[in-house]
């Protein structure tokens, strides 16, 4: 009768075993055919916009400390729209790093040191809605992503340019490129 308890006994144990083998192997088939890359990790990037909401809210700026900031020591005024809209205009003394560009190395290059304070503005700080500015959405601007980025890699001492302006406006020093005619 012992025997036969036993014999049950690992006949159970074995059943139990394949059953969890063959969960354990569907999950790992699952999750390898899992939509999505392992590179992105949307559910990190929602955290850290909520860990940055507040820090913006306190740091959005009036035109008048946006430009007395930016005349400081250890400040840059980083522009990540396209090499082009650059090029066509933007505030004097920006650098550009277009958005898309962004990484450890190339935000290493523009800003080698992480304690420099960032000065960041975009198209939708402009009302003239004209190349290089068209606006965009606003809860697409590029702002928002252009401040979480930057937090993310570690550049923490970031301040965005909280108005709606003009780029004629006397206090903006827009430097725009001169349209080039033929004759």
């Amino acid at each position: 009768m012992l025997s036969r308890k036993k014999s049950v006994r690992n006949s159970l144990i074995c059943g139990l075993i394949a059953i969890a083998t063959f969960i354990g192997i569907g999950l790992a088939a699952s999750a390898q055919e899992a939509p999505g890359s392992a590179e992105i990790d949307y559910d990190g990037f929602m955290e850290l916009s909520g860990e940055v909401w507040e820090l913006r809210e306190n740091r959005l700026l009036t035109l008048e400390v946006f430009n007395a900031m930016a005349a400081e020591p250890n400040t840059i005024i980083l522009d990540a729209r396209s090499r082009y809209a650059f090029d066509m205009g933007h505030i004097a003394g920006a650098v550009n790093l277009p958005f898309s560009d962004f990484t450890d190395e190339k935000l290493a290059e523009v800003i080698p040191n992480k304690d420099t304070r960032v000065l960041i503005y975009c198209n939708n700080n402009f009302t003239d809605d004209a190349e290089p500015i068209p606006l965009k959405r606003i809860s697409l601007a590029l702002n928002i992503p252009t401040f979480i980025n930057l937090y993310g890699y570690g550049y923490e001492n970031i301040y965005e340019l909280g108005v709606l302006t003009e780029t004629t406006h006397p206090d903006v020093d827009w430097i725009a490129l001169e349209p080039q005619y033929e004759n």
